[in-house]
């Protein structure tokens, strides 16, 4: 049956006439709607707002995944030696465990403690030991062995030891069919600030120097292959990370098909810790969701959720209960896991998809020209680097919102309180020296913590102007604005008369003043409040909008640097930065 049947037919010709008209009357003039509407990301690829047929793939390899249609692997992580966690983690929905062991985390000598009462045969374990790689591999293999049942997962080398990897990648395609040697871990690169092509480009990179060491040492290309797993930063950025899963898929498959073979990339994706905010730190249930869903409609073999508590410190029962119960309500009750890759066909999804493998894929050749991710570790932390400094202008500006931070802050939010995190051990893949570790909140909370830490909070003035009507929408704005960088914020409620609201200012205590209202009633009084402002020993006066008035230091407005803002009131208030 034609669903269109009685409608009318129309082509991008028409819907450009009807975009157009609707850009004009909002005042914007433009000779292309699809340039105007066109949203560029962090790797260059242009966001369309209108996509048809002629943006799929003409041939293949396309980007479906291999996983089955009974879901992923639920994947929980654990850094502490609590056997009692782990077993409350596999009774309830966990279906593989990421351990991390060595210094700062579980002690290698107690992972046999820790895998008391887990079915190894049942349950895969995936290591992440850094120096202690090898050991812990022992550790794990000497277990199994003892229990006389097979081992799956993976033993977590990566290119920081070349020759443990290899050692071990090696015996397990000799001795054990169901385990792999090699993470190729590529949340170093996202937790950097990198972008997704940096991200992509970086991992294909690892991967093939992995390839080159392991057929080097003798194993074929299919033996070389199977030993590989990828690790995936996944993010609240839906699309993004859908596009991200499928385009990693694709680069591998060309790899894989240039050296001769066929192996698929098996994903494990991760959800992002640079997006995790200590602030209102409920929200990340909410990002940690987006992520889990784009990962398992990105067609991630395992996906790990991380509790929502993560950056307060070592999550409690209650969070690594939601973290778990994420992924459960995700493939059991939504039954996200049932369709193999649902977003393909889209051509929305397949044209990002390609863009973004074809930006990963010069990167990666431009990692290969100079001689390989360890060769070109300069390059890769300069354009990690570059990424991230626009990023932060947009974090910064507020085009890049962070909810709970940058907007809608809760001045009056009871902070979490957790034991402290160890000191981390040192990542899987370490051929890049001194990548740094960010949040996207981090210089909005250090502003926050600062603020909390005064005796008295410091505080703003509202110089409200007019009826409340009038005034609330931009009082509003600014209040959001400072309150993101702990400050508080009291109103002179409404009214015109300069010399009241001098006087409410001066009862305040505040010396930083803003000036709202309407652009009519700026024109009418402004400066008369700015004036009466100073008089009562503003330091500074802001006022929300834009303008040229005199009295007036600076404007508040959609779009202005906020962090900007708040250290200079930071500044004025005499507050220590």
């Amino acid at each position: 049956m034609d669903l269109a049947v009685g409608f009318p037919s129309t082509t991008r010709d028409d819907w450009r006439a009807l975009a157009l008209g609707v850009l004009r009357k909002s005042g914007v003039e433009a000779d292309s709607p699809e340039l105007a509407l066109s949203t560029p990301t962090y790797d260059g690829v242009t966001l369309a707002p209108l996509y048809d047929a002629a943006d799929l793939p003409g041939s293949p390899p396309f980007a479906r995944g291999a996983r089955t249609s009974t879901g992923w692997d639920v994947r929980q992580r654990h850094a502490v030696a609590d056997p009692e966690a782990v077993l409350a983690d596999l009774d309830n929905g966990v279906t593989s465990l990421w351990l991390v062991a060595g210094a700062g985390a579980i002690p290698v000598s107690e992972l046999p403690r820790v895998l008391e009462g887990v079915y190894l045969d049942l349950a895969p374990v995936m290591l992440d030991a850094g120096a202690d790689t090898a050991r812990a591999a022992e550790i794990l293999l000497a277990l199994a062995a003892e229990r006389g049942t097979p081992l799956s997962g993976n033993l977590g080398a990566g290119a920081s030891q070349p020759d443990v990897a290899v050692s071990l990648a090696r015996r397990c395609a000799a001795e054990f069919p169901g385990l792999r040697a090699i993470t190729v871990d590529a949340t170093p690169y996202h937790d950097a600030g990198g972008s997704d092509a940096d991200e992509l480009g970086c991992s294909i990179a690892l991967a093939v120097g992995h390839l080159r060491a392991l057929t080097a040492a003798g194993l074929t290309v299919e033996q070389a292959l199977g030993q590989l797993e990828f690790r995936y930063a996944a993010t609240a950025d839906q699309f993004a990370t859908i596009a991200k899963l499928r385009a990693a898929r694709k680069l591998w498959a060309r790899v894989a098909e240039a050296c001769g073979g066929r192996s698929g990339q098996l994903q494990h994706a991760v959800t992002s810790s640079a997006m995790m905010t200590s602030r209102d730190p409920y929200v990340n249930m909410l990002r940690t969701t987006l992520a889990c869903f784009a990962a398992g409609v990105g067609g991630a073999d395992a996906v790990t959720v991380q509790p929502f508590d993560a950056r307060a410190g070592l999550p409690d029962a209650f969070s690594r209960r939601i973290a778990r119960n994420t992924q459960a309500l995700l493939l059991e009750e939504s039954g996200v896991g049932r369709a193999i890759d649902p977003a393909g066909g889209s051509w929305y999804v397949e044209r990002r998809t390609a863009d973004l493998a074809g930006r990963a894929w010069a990167w990666f050749q431009e990692i290969e020209a100079a001689g390989g991710v360890e060769a070109a570790g300069s390059l890769v932390a300069e354009r990690i680097a570059a990424t991230r400094e626009r990023r932060a202008g947009d974090i910064a500006h507020r085009r890049f919102p962070i909810t709970g931070v940058s907007e809608f802050p809760d001045l009056g939010e009871k902070p979490l309180r957790r034991p402290a995190v160890p000191a981390a051990p040192a990542a899987s893949e370490g051929p890049v020296p001194a990548l740094p570790r960010i949040h996207y909140a981090e210089e909005y909370e250090r502003l926050r913590d600062l603020a909390d830490a005064r005796p008295e909070r410091p505080k703003v003035f509202l110089a409200t102007i007019g009826p409340v009507a009038t005034h609330t929408a931009r009082a509003s704005f600014a209040a959001n604005l400072f309150q993101a960088g702990g400050l508080a914020t009291e109103t002179a409620g409404p009214g015109t008369d300069p010399e009241q609201i001098a006087t409410a200012f001066a009862v305040s205590g505040a010396t930083v003043a803003c000036l709202c209202s309407s652009d009519r009633l700026y024109a009418q009084h402004a400066e008369a409040v700015a004036a009466a402002l100073r008089r009562a020993g503003a330091r500074r006066v802001w006022l929300a909008g834009k303008g040229d008035y005199d009295g007036v230091d600076a404007y508040l407005h959609a779009g202005c640097d906020v962090l900007d803002v708040l250290r200079t009131t930071f500044d004025d208030l005499e507050v220590a930065r």
